[in-house]
């Protein structure tokens, strides 16, 4: 099984990578492709380049092999809309079993995506629970949980899409606007992205004097 976890990482952080690793552990999966976005549908543009955002992420993983970054949104005109990634890794791995991880908070507002309801046609939905998360009780997205829900990772194996499994993660409150603001305001993003990471931001003055 092959994950995907998609964003902004305008930086990458722990929140994104040690989440990210609970589920390929859980799991078991083969490989967690990471893609930056090049113009997100939800939320402002990137501060950092395409450029930087790959390096930031690069240096973030390189001691985890099952860890790739996969740049097909930078390339690709126009708002990057997680059903054209998800059919264009499909159509390259048209046996293999996908999963599109998503936080809870990216979750809930589901049903604004574009071809939200066909998305589970390509994949495995995987929602990322930290603690104390409550899963929606009403409306169309209950009813779609409803008819997708899992209980295990077993079952994601046993067909290549089509199952939506809440899965626990470690709690990290951590976000990247809060980081962007630390740095705007001179503070340091340190114990919030690994090493390398902030090495990047301070070399290339990233975020700097900016809110």
């Amino acid at each position: 099984m092959i994950g995907i976890l998609g964003g902004t990482f305008d930086p990458v952080h722990f929140g994104h990578l040690r989440t990210a690793l609970d589920v390929c552990e859980a799991l078991a999966l083969e490989q967690v492709r990471l893609i930056p976005c090049h113009l997100p549908p939800h939320r402002d543009q990137p501060v950092a380049s395409s450029l930087q955002r790959v390096k930031m992420l690069e240096a973030a993983v390189q001691d985890y092999p099952a860890f790739v970054v996969d740049q097909r949104e930078l390339g690709r005109e126009g708002p990057s809309y997680s059903y054209d990634t998800l059919s264009s890794l499909r159509a390259e791995a048209s046996a293999k079993t996908l999963c599109l991880l998503v936080g809870m908070d990216a979750f809930r507002g589901l049903t604004t995506w574009h071809r939200w309801r066909e998305l589970i046609d390509l994949c495995h939905l995987v929602v990322m629970m930290r603690p104390g998360a409550e899963i929606p009780a009403q409306g169309e997205l209950a009813d779609f949980i409803s008819l997708h829900r899992v209980a295990g990772a077993g079952e994601l194996r046993q067909q290549a899409a089509g199952h939506l499994l809440f899965q626990p993660v470690t709690q990290l409150e951590i976000s990247a606007t809060d980081i962007r603001m630390r740095l705007a305001e001179g503070r340091s993003a340190g114990f919030l992205v690994p090493e390398d990471v902030r090495e990047i931001i301070n070399h290339e003055g990233l975020y700097q004097g900016r809110q």
